[in-house]
């Protein structure tokens, strides 16, 4: 947990019970890690990993948000939450234009190296979730469920199709500031969803 986080734990004691935050959620991985991984030893790929997201949890908690949870290659953030902050929308997109960023240093000392380069997808929702601490006394992680978190998984999946790497929902859209460039994909119908999402390109 982060500090903050202990901080408010100790403030308000322990407590399974959950509340509706608004909160962006982002959702990341790194695209075909299966053929990485293949074509490199174990021990070279667990440096891989450790050394990208220790750029990219960097890259997320300088701008507010907290890593939650991790699987793999791949990992989800919260920004708005535990903590409040006021610019959360924009706190996850500068937090995702800068991950491609440091990801760009990140492999040309790849290639130097010849390493074969890594590509990530990521994906940012913003919504109201439910969150709360789950888990034992001894073991509690602080979660966010609901469609929120569902979407921003979905559309992280679907920067493989629109080629780009960072995506947003329209709600993430309504609190950025002018200066953040964005293209207007369209309405995307996700799997297991009624209605539509409308998303959007955050350019570099």
């Amino acid at each position: 947990a982060t500090p903050e986080v202990a901080e408010q734990l100790l403030r308000e004691g322990f407590s399974l019970g959950g509340k509706y935050v608004i909160a962006s959620i982002m959702f990341t991985d790194i695209r075909s890690f299966t053929t990485l991984s293949e074509n490199q030893n174990p021990s070279a790929t667990i440096e891989m990993l450790n050394d990208y997201f220790a750029l990219m949890f960097d890259a997320i908690t300088g701008n507010n948000g907290m890593v939650n949870q991790m699987e793999g290659d791949g990992f989800m953030a919260i920004f708005g939450a535990p903590v409040y902050h006021e610019n959360h929308c924009e706190d996850a997109v500068n937090a995702a234009l800068e991950m491609i960023e440091l990801l760009k240093t990140f492999n040309e000392q790849r290639l130097t190296q010849k390493k074969s380069e890594i590509r990530i997808g990521i994906g940012i929702a913003t919504g109201k979730v439910i969150a709360g601490y789950t888990g034992t006394q001894h073991r509690a992680t602080y979660t966010c469920v609901g469609d929120t978190v569902n979407l921003a998984a979905r559309i992280e999946g679907h920067t493989k199709i629109a080629g780009t790497p960072i995506l947003i929902d329209q709600f993430t859209r309504a609190g950025l500031s002018d200066h953040i460039q964005v293209e207007d994909l369209g309405e995307v119908i996700f799997k297991g969803k009624q209605q539509a999402a409308r998303v959007f390109a955050v350019n570099r």
